[in-house]
């Protein structure tokens, strides 16, 4: 059985490792260990074009909220962890990230576009009540009136509406909040440690009130799981405030895959082969397909059946598409030098 507020008790090795041992121990709750990490850069660059966004920021490497679908699962590989258990308690946090984005806002070629944040793993994800990474980003961004957006499914993101909203009402910051599942059942099986249904509902109702532009993003879709509540999913967030909306259905990609697989066997094995099945139908027989345009809806008829589905509930419910948001960077104004050349300047 999975530990308690864990996704997977799974140490699946990484693809890259050339060795790997396991100890029988039974379920173990791991507690969460925090790393200290020194970025040297802090903006990336998006080249895909099935991304609506053309920069990204993600403060955390690795995500407590332990999401069992999550594609950034694989990344862990990258510094010879487990995409499994490792990724949702050996969090990486970029201490400067803040720094390093001013350094990088103030180089003379540099060209301001808006910058999403959090398109890996949750900005506001429990590890940011104490370490504050998030909201000394969007202190930098606010400073310098540079666009941004947020990705999450924290109720978190309340905490810094002091620095969105106003950013809001310029025209240069919206939020996007994750919805999964509005069942707190499912949603513990599937989120163990993100915020539940009615709090991101709270959270949409209150962005919006405050002005900012709230999309959501119905993701990941699963079939047999969660599919059934497209329809609620988009009628209620449409009623807290939300403007636009997009999906996506379930990734699998590299590691993701087997944990899913496990977490699936565990959780609703009567229904298992039919998910499989239809994820093997929507990427050609494979469980996943990493080919732009494809990988995020899939192909055949489950996939025309989802984005029917989908775009008629938000025509019901007035919403927009998700890709349709703009931010305005007209106003953006590099940071000033600081330290001894500041005083000198002054």
């Amino acid at each position: 059985m999975p530990a308690v507020n864990r996704g997977t008790l799974s140490q699946i090795p990484g693809r890259f490792a050339v060795s790997h041992s396991e100890m029988d121990e039974g379920p173990v709750n791991r507690p969460t260990r925090y790393h200290r990490e020194l970025a040297k850069s802090i903006i990336i660059t998006n080249r895909s074009p099935d991304l609506p966004f053309a920069q990204s920021i993600n403060p955390y490497r690795g995500c407590e909220h332990g999401c069992i679908y999550c594609y950034a699962r694989p990344n862990h590989a990258y510094v010879d962890l487990s995409p499994g258990q490792d990724f949702e308690s050996e969090i990486f946090c970029k201490e400067n990230a803040a720094e390093v984005l001013r350094e990088s806002l103030r180089k003379p070629g540099y060209r301001c576009q808006p910058v999403v944040l959090g398109t890996a793993t949750d900005p506001y994800q429990p590890a940011e009540r104490e370490r504050r990474l998030t909201r000394e980003l969007l202190q930098v961004l606010a400073d310098c009136q540079h666009p941004f957006s947020l990705i999450t499914k924290s109720t978190l993101v309340l905490r810094d509406l002091d620095l969105i909203a106003p950013m809001a009402k310029a025209g240069r910051a919206s939020v996007t909040v994750s919805v999964t599942t509005l069942d707190n059942r499912l949603k513990a099986q599937l989120e163990p440690r993100a915020s539940g249904g009615k709090e991101r509902l709270r959270a949409i109702r209150e962005l919006s009130r405050a002005g900012v532009p709230v999309s959501v993003l119905v993701a990941p879709v699963i079939p047999f799981i969660n599919d059934h509540e497209l329809e609620d999913i988009v009628g209620q967030v449409a009623q807290a405030g939300a403007e636009h909306a997009g999906y996506v259905v379930l990734r699998l990609p590299h590691e993701v895959g087997p944990l899913w697989q496990a977490w699936l066997e565990e959780h609703y094995p009567d229904r298992a082969e039919k998910v499989m099945s239809v994820m093997r139908d929507l990427h050609g027989g494979a469980i996943y397909d990493s080919r732009w345009h494809h990988r995020q809806s899939g192909q055949g008829a489950w996939s025309h059946l989802l984005r029917q589905r989908f775009e008629t509930a938000c025509r019901g419910a007035g919403l927009a598409a998700r890709e349709s948001m703009t931010l305005d960077s007209s106003g953006f104004v590099p940071p000033g030098p600081e330290g001894q050349l500041a005083l000198w300047e002054a």
